[in-house]
């Protein structure tokens, strides 16, 4: 039988009124339908009332491009700022990715970098080709949200083009759902709306904008509700500022041609001052002597330098090319200190008083005075004359730090081979002026045939070990006058008992080792003044009261004996807790009623600056910036704070050099009170280390601050010169210096791993490549 034209398959007509009628009706709310979904997607108001809901979290939005990286940026701030450790742990998991090939990466870099702003770029190694699609799987930004009314678009035209299809399954149902489709719709972009701003709360919270966040940046202000004219004024000449500021093509960089060659230190190797010296008697030219203006031209990488070896492995070998000096193993080979083994140098572990090995002496100390307990009540101490380190390399092993210290070239390169091996050591000298470390902080001060002669002219060396020695604290002298007899080393014992019995110090402990054939007197120095006051005569005399211990940039030595302190509210007037317990644990000499460098209470400021860098370290730094941690072994704080940077790496096999800058807040002694060291300097000139010593430089809010007093590019200058080659430079500062330290890092070669930027702060993280240029800058000072 023949089907009419409208007849219905079942054999029931349908009425051809009612038919059209539906269609039409059903076709105007799908045209309808897709009018009011392309103008919810594309209305810049409705975009403006979402993001208003959540102040300051998202970025504007003016066309795709700022929407993709709205998103991204959206996914760094999980994974880069101050989080809580429930959120980074979160975004840990959902965001982060294998790091990729070196190839890979840098094709991503230069990709990622010509569709970005200099303000609000995100480059990561970490990142590829699923960046999108993680997002999109998110739901996260506006780019998702069109996106998904995209999707609803396409949906109607497509029912449109099927209607004749699908009309007889769909007609009723259309029919009876039509009059509230418009609020069906309204509840999707809710729904979309509901993640959208869960995520903008958390990414609020995890990166809080510049004048939101306690810890970010130091201040002692608040803002109120409306900004002042000064603030508006300041913020807007930055902008014009920033706006004109070099790129990358505009710094030009040149070799030093210095007699140091690849081993030049600006501040050491300053010839042409040193040579106008009147007197040398005192090391005088072994001290600091820095040039007017910091160099700006890059040192010279040796003839044949390779990637260092890693740590542990690295403390008892290294390559030879990258120190290629002889001396001491000539001279010190017998005494097992280093060796020439092929292309390595290889150190057995030994010194001149412990030619059997370190290990072996350091026993031989705890089984002397078993109250020293290695790692537990001693965790800092203070290495004098170091050799190559050996001491402090192997005290690892038993959880305490040594810092050492040896003049330049006194025994060639020996601080050299401590920083290659990845032991702590600086180029200093016991001269004319204090050393840089505050008073009172050092666990021991050791000294192992360093050949000072500390009973000269009152004393004057021994009593500035004496200064930064902590009350209660050891000295530990191993030395030829403890065992030897002849007249030489008997009249230097003889006067060195006579000094340290007038200096109160308590000769604890004479014992020989029988195995080395050596001995050492171990000393405590008082932790009251009761001695001082019942001396029969005042001699050494003790020191003015105005002054103070704890001044040392270029303070001259006096030979005179500091008081104990014995006020609580006094750093040193009590042992701190055994390690690790002291490490988290606020001094309890930080007074309540001292504001701290934050602005709060002093232990709050140091609690809340402890759980910030955790936070940091774990959920950004450990993971998200593409650092190959099993490469990094020394690391440099350039702004340490109170240290909670390096107290966040204490489970890793690093040791960080945590500087406080002479311009800052003076909280070192608080950094020795944790268990770390550290040592004051002036950024402004050049850093006592050899170049190629650090794997990781730190700069947390520093480079602002700086150049408003010196060049920025002799800064970055000095960071390329400290850097080992691969290794990294960490930046947190504002948007605007952030933006300088890039284009210089670009200028000098340099592979961006990371930079991100918010509410006027940024983070950049690059990595140093071996790059030279070809021309050369002859720094007159340094040429013989």
């Amino acid at each position: 039988m023949a089907v009419g034209k409208y007849s219905r398959v079942d054999g029931r007509k349908s009425t051809n009124y009612c038919s059209t009628a539906t269609i039409v009706v059903f076709v105007a709310l799908c045209l309808v339908g897709v009018w009011m979904l392309m103008s919810s997607s594309v209305d810049p108001v409705q975009k403006t009332d979402l993001s208003s809901q959540d102040s300051n979290t998202d970025f504007p939005s003016q066309d795709s491009k700022a929407d993709l990286k709205e998103k991204v940026t959206d996914k760094f701030s999980n994974q880069f700022e101050d989080s809580s450790g429930e959120q980074a742990e979160d975004a840990t998991k959902e965001e982060i990715k294998p790091t990729k090939s070196e190839d890979e990466s840098n094709s991503e870099v230069n990709e990622t970098e010509t569709q970005e702003t200099q303000e609000e770029k995100t480059v990561e190694e970490s990142s590829g080709g699923n960046s999108n699609e993680e997002t999109n799987k998110e739901g996260e930004g506006s780019n998702n949200e069109e996106s998904n009314s995209g999707g609803q678009e396409s949906s109607p035209s497509t029912e449109t083009n099927e209607n004749a299809q699908s009309e007889s399954e769909n007609e009723k149902t259309e029919t009876e759902t039509n009059p509230s489709e418009g609020g069906d719709k309204q509840e999707t972009e809710e729904s979309v709306e509901e993640p959208q701003k869960k995520e903008d709360e958390k990414a609020k919270e995890e990166f809080p904008a510049g004048a939101q966040s306690e810890i970010l940046k130091e201040t002692t202000t608040e803002s109120g509700s409306f900004s002042t004219q000064a603030d508006e004024s300041e913020s807007e000449k930055n902008s014009q500022k920033s706006k004109s500021s070099k790129d990358a093509s505009d710094y030009k960089w040149k070799v030093c041609n210095v007699t140091a060659g690849p081993d030049y230190i600006p501040c050491l190797d300053n010839l042409q001052a040193i040579s106008k010296l009147p007197h040398r008697d005192h090391y005088q030219h072994r001290e600091r002597h820095c040039p007017d203006e910091a160099p700006t031209c890059l040192v010279s990488l040796p003839e044949g330098y390779r990637q260092s070896v890693k740590w542990p492995k690295s403390r008892e070998q290294i390559w030879y090319y990258n120190v290629p000096h002889t001396k001491l193993a000539e001279v010190k080979g017998h005494q097992n200190w280093v060796k020439v083994t092929g292309d390595h140098l290889t150190f057995p572990g030994g010194g001149t008083q412990f030619i059997h090995g370190a290990l072996h002496y350091i026993d031989f100390i705890q089984q002397a005075l078993p109250d020293i307990a290695w790692g537990k009540r001693t965790r800092v101490i203070l290495d004098v004359g170091c050799g190559v380190a050996s001491l402090g390399g192997y005290l690892f092993e038993r959880d305490v730090l040594a810092l050492s210290f040896a003049p330049k070239d006194e025994h060639e390169a020996q601080v050299q081979f401590a920083l290659e091996r990845g032991i702590p050591a600086i180029s200093a000298v016991m001269g004319t002026k204090r050393l840089p470390f505050p008073s009172k902080v050092f666990d021991i001060v050791h000294c192992a045939r360093c050949r000072v002669p500390w009973h000269i002219e009152g004393g004057k060396l021994l009593l500035e070990l004496n200064r930064v020695l902590r009350p209660g604290g050891y000295f530990v002298w191993s030395a030829t006058p403890v065992y030897r007899n002849d007249t030489e080393n008997a009249d230097i014992w003889k006067a060195m008992s006579e000094l340290t019995k007038s200096m109160c110090w308590d000769l604890v402990k004479i014992s020989r080792d029988e195995l080395n054939e050596v001995g050492a007197a171990i000393y405590r120095k008082p932790s009251s003044n009761e001695c001082y006051e019942k001396r029969p005569q005042n001699e050494p005399p003790l020191c003015n009261k105005a002054d103070e211990p704890d001044a040392v940039w270029n303070v001259q030595l006096q030979a005179c004996i500091h008081k104990v302190p014995e006020k609580v509210a006094e750093h040193g007037s009590q042992w701190p807790e055994q390690w690790p317990q002291r490490l988290e644990k606020a001094p309890a000499w930080l007074s309540s009623s001292a504001v701290g460098v934050y602005g709060k209470a002093a232990p709050e400021d140091f609690t809340t600056d402890n759980e910030h860098w955790k936070r940091v370290v774990s959920a950004s730094y450990l993971t998200g910036l593409g650092i190959d941690w099993s490469s990094v072994r020394n690391i440099m704080d350039m702004k340490a704070v109170y240290g909670g940077f390096a107290a966040a790496l204490k489970d890793l096999k690093v040791w960080v050099m945590n500087i406080v800058p002479i311009t800052s807040a003076d909280t070192l002694p608080i950094i020795y009170e944790r268990g770390l060291f550290g040592m004051y300097h002036d950024w402004c000139e050049s850093f006592s280390t050899y170049p190629r010593t650090y794997d990781l430089v730190h700069a947390d809010h520093l480079f602002s601050d700086i150049k408003k007093r010196c060049k920025l590019q002799g800064i970055i200058a000095e960071v390329d010169r400290i850097l080992r080659p691969k290794g990294t430079l960490i930046v947190r500062d504002d948007v605007e210096t952030i933006t300088e330290v890039e284009n210089m890092a670009k200028s000098l070669q340099w592979k961006v791993q990371l930079t991100y930027s918010k509410d006027n702060e940024g983070l950049l993280c690059v990595q140093k490549s071996s790059w030279r240029p070809t021309e050369v800058e002859t720094i007159s000072s340094a040429i013989a």
